[in-house]
């Protein structure tokens, strides 16, 4: 049985198809990641939103503000995707897991509207990433694997707060179904 996520903000029925199919990946995993980030954003309680495990440690609040706020820097400046707000308009006016939910994901769907119309001499293009040079599609990756830590970090303070984990890319001990097989013997790891 395939997995089935408690929720799915952008389902795939509703990502836009590539003007070139070899990039329809990255559209899906946008997509996706959004999801992800916003099931875990989910879990969190309005009164969570200052809590952090340790005085060094950013805030619940400081890690969503962190997310909309530097994937826009990507999108805009690195990516030189056109069409992305204004810095200042970025952040819901209500600091609340449920407002950064709705406004993650309606800064992602015309993020996707717009990624779906390039071509590949755009994905392929050098552009400059802080200080070096590298392709848009590389800077594109760096985002998602940038997405991905953050998540990951918010999903060890649900656990901090003895909140459930949602799954993300197979069970947790919080979520698991029929037929999952998580690998975590040598004989599972083993098989062909």
């Amino acid at each position: 049985m395939p997995m089935q996520y408690e929720y799915t903000a952008i389902p795939e029925a509703q990502v836009p198809r590539a003007a070139n199919p070899v990039f329809q990946h990255l559209l899906d995993t946008y997509a996706s990641e959004t999801s992800k980030v916003i099931s875990v954003w989910r879990q969190f309680k309005a009164d969570d939103i200052a809590f952090k495990p340790a005085e060094r440690s950013s805030s619940v609040l400081d890690i969503m503000k962190h997310q909309l706020l530097s994937e826009r820097r990507f999108f805009a400046e690195f990516m030189g995707l056109p069409g992305e707000p204004e810095a200042a308009a970025l952040l819901p006016q209500e600091l609340t897991p449920a407002a950064f939910c709705r406004r993650n994901e309606e800064l992602c769907r015309p993020r996707l509207e717009r990624m779906a119309g390039r071509d590949e001499a755009w994905w392929l293009e050098v552009v400059p990433f802080f200080d070096v040079q590298r392709q848009r599609i590389w800077v594109f990756w760096r985002r998602v694997l940038h997405t991905a830590h953050h998540r990951t970090q918010l999903s060890v303070f649900l656990r901090f707060l003895g909140r459930s984990v949602p799954s993300n890319y197979g069970p947790t001990a919080d979520v698991t179904w029929t037929g999952a097989d998580p690998t975590r013997s040598v004989d599972a790891a083993q098989r062909k």
